[in-house]
Formats: C-alpha cells, structure tokens, sequence
C-alpha cells in the first residue's frame, strides 16, 4: 500500500521546535489542512496542516520532539492519488500499534512542568521554584549552569522565563539583584516572585461550577504580562485628545477608501501618528538589555497592535509604520488582524515590536491601563472616543475627545518623559498637519 511522507514544511528562522501536541492518531483520516502537530517557538505556536487527504499511517513524531524544516512528521496514505512523487513507502500498520499516537489525545504537555514544579525548599530558606521537567531540579543549558556558579546562585532558586520555563542568563541575574536588594529573605514564601499564592477553594460548594481549560495563548500571555507587571515598574499617564478634524478628515476619505478596498479606521491615525512622535523621542522605541545598565535605542520603528481573538489575545506587528501612507497600513492591519483571528499568525508576525497599541475603542469604556509588553518600555491604550464640551475661551462647544493611557517602564521614562510624549501624540492627533512637519 502506498504511503507519501508528509514533512515540517518552512517555518521562518527556527532551529529544534518543540512538539508541544499531536492532532491526529494512527488510523484517523485527515482532510486537506487538517492540523496535524502543533509546534511552540519562543514566540508562537504553530499548527502544522496536512498537504493532502488520506489516512494516517504512522506518526514519526512524539511530543517533546525538537523538529527542524524536513524532518518527518507523519506518513499518510493519500485518499485520492497525488501528483507529486511518493517520498518514502512503508508497511501499513493496524491503527492500535504504535501506543505512542494515542497519548497525546489526553494529555496536554505545555502545563506539566508546572505540576511538577513542587519542590521543597532548601533549608536556607522558601525561595520561587523554577519549574523543572523530566524530573530535574530546575531546567538550564550548561553555559547557564556556568555562569551561574560563577555568581553563586542556587538555581532551584531561580524562575526561569525561557520556553518550558527553562531559566536564561537575565533570569539569574535578576534574582542576584533580588538577593543584594533585600528582596530574597528567609520568610519569602515560595511563589511566583515571591508572592504568596492565593487560597485554594473549592467552589462547588457554594453551588453548581464548570472547569473550562485556558486556551495555549491564554496560558501563555498569562505568564508572559504576570512577568511583565512584577519585573517592570509601571506608571501610567492619562491624558484626552481632541480627533474632531481628525474624524471629519477620515469620513471625507471614506468614499476613497472604499475605492481602494480599504478600510480607513482611527487606529490608523493613531499608529502613524504614534510613529511621528517615536521618531522625535526615541527614549520610547528603546529596550533595557539584559543587564538592566543600558538602554537599545532602535533605529526602526515596528508598532504591535492587540487583537482580540476567540483564543485570546494576540499583538501582532506591523513594521517600519513610519514609511507607510495610512492606506497600505489599512490593508496591512487588515490582514494580520484576520490571521491572528484565524490562529494563523507566523512567528514573524509577532516578532520585532518596538511599542504596542491597545484600542478598546470599539469595545467600550472610558480609560483602562494597558501593562506593557516587555521588552518593550512603553504602551499606549485607546479608549472609546466621546463628544464633551470643551471651552473654547468664550463658549462650550461640542468636540470628539479621544481618552489615551499611556503605561511606560519608569526605570527608563521618568514622569517628564511620559508627559512630553503624550502631549506630543496629542497634538499630532488633534491637528494631522504636523505630520508633515
């Protein structure tokens, strides 16, 4: 019986990308683009589909597995005959043999780790516990390992924040930094960065409860902002910016747009506009490099925008936004944000970003503070847009006032900093000709 070999087609850059789930079993029969694996970068995560219909012979993969572009995934027996050469023939094998298929239908590797995280502390004291895999004590490179012993820290200590909370050379020397602060003490309780966990309640006794698992991307961007809220020192600066020429300027391109195909929303405005003033305060499109002592100033200028998704949300990134016209942003905003949608997000697609915009504007709401997305220094939120009277220095008159919060990293933005650019962001909003300034 003839079986084609379904390969890891090219995913972008990646080396040795972890297996964190299998789809399919021996025996299942697939449709064309049926995800067969799901493979996690750093980044993202990622579907793998099927090149074609058939019946799923053998499975070459288990989870855990780091797959490179051309390893074998699968092998498949086409339901209808293909064009292309068959790559590779093997037995048929009855759909119970290989047990190794099947476990994954039940299991869901990304949480193990944690589970396994409850190690007892030392005696020197209940320090956070990095959670280790396959049994270890904490999960670390050699050359981690390494440098580790050179400052002398314990890593059972450390948390790590790399993949499968494996722990990086920033993760060491932040709790080096904890311990010469004080912040590491004998009565630190054992937790995330050190905070007591919250009380374990079983609800189901005040009535009827449903368990609902979080979805990978909320789990991860979970632990992803918790990091981000306990490592970054927020403050958050509020300001209202008057879009009423703004707004009439956008409904008389309203009929051009559409000519285009495009759809010629506020955020738009607000990405270009954000663009202008990075470019002029560049202290903002900056990151503090793992030692915390200096700062990355970068030369482009990549925007992440928040989308919402049925799986959570996602900040895909639109690039060098500074040398775009408002209608190629349309189009490019309109696509990523029906990729990420679609769960079909590239891991390019949310790499690079420089300064992230979340617009609740359509939602809802009068102001919110948006935690920034390390390694970034700064965020701003929009909110919903409203008419107010304003005076005018001799009478009310109705105005669109836009609500903006701005949240930045206070190691890098003093309270100055953050004024004078939400200041600026508001008058290129309010009057779109220092665009061309």
């Amino acid at each position: 019986m003839t079986v084609k070999s379904v390969t890891l087609p090219d995913i972008g850059n990646y080396k040795d990308v972890p297996v964190i789930e299998l789809l399919v079993a021996v025996g299942d029969r697939v449709e064309k683009e049926q995800s067969l694996i799901t493979l996690e970068s750093d980044k993202a995560t990622m579907e793998i589909p099927a090149p074609f219909s058939g019946i799923v012979r053998r499975i070459m993969v288990k989870t855990d597995d780091k797959m490179n572009i051309g390893d074998v995934i699968a092998e498949i027996e086409p339901t209808e005959e293909a064009a292309e050469p068959v790559k590779a023939a093997a037995p048929t094998e009855p759909p119970s043999a290989p047990p190794v298929a099947e476990a994954p239908k039940t299991s869901s590797p990304a949480p193990t780790p944690v589970k396994e995280a409850a190690v007892p502390a030392p005696s020197t004291g209940n320090y956070p516990m990095n959670a280790p895999t396959s049994g270890a004590l904490y999960h670390a490179s050699p050359s981690v390992r390494a440098f580790a012993r050179r400052l002398g820290a314990d890593l059972t200590k450390v948390v790590g924040t790399g993949i499968k909370n494996r722990i990086q050379n920033a993760d060491v020397e932040a709790f080096i930094k904890q311990a010469l602060s004080g912040a590491i003490t004998s009565t630190t309780v054992a937790g995330s960065a050190g905070i007591p966990p919250l009380p374990t309640i079983d609800f189901s006794q005040f009535g009827e409860t449903e368990t609902v698992p979080l979805s990978r991307i909320q789990k991860r961007s979970g632990k992803h902002l918790s990091a981000c809220w306990l490592n970054i020192p927020h403050v958050t600066q509020f300001d209202e910016t008057d879009i009423t020429d703004l707004e009439a300027f956008r409904q008389s391109l309203k009929a051009r747009a559409e000519k285009a195909g495009v759809k010629l929303t506020p955020l738009v405005f607000i990405l270009k506009a954000v663009a202008r003033v990075l470019s002029e305060q560049p202290k903002l499109n900056s990151s503090l490099d793992p030692s915390g002592e200096n700062l990355i100033l970068k030369k482009y200028i990549h925007i992440g925008v928040a989308v919402d998704t049925p799986n959570g949300l996602v900040v895909p990134v639109i690039r060098d936004v500074d040398q775009k016209g408002l209608f190629t942003l349309s189009t490019e905003l309109a696509e990523v944000s029906k990729r990420a949608r679609d769960g079909k997000l590239s891991p390019d697609d949310l790499s690079g970003g420089c300064f992230s915009i979340s617009s609740l504007g359509g939602i809802g709401g009068t102001q919110f503070t948006p935690i920034v997305n390390g390694p970034e220094v700064a965020i701003l939120g929009v909110s919903r847009a409203k008419m107010s009277p304003v005076w005018n220095g001799e009478a009310f008159e109705p105005r669109l006032m836009l609500p903006l919060a701005l949240s930045y990293d206070h190691r890098v933005i003093d309270g100055a900093q953050g004024a004078r650019f939400i200041t600026a962001l508001s008058s290129v909003l309010t009057d779109l000709r220092e665009l061309i300034l």
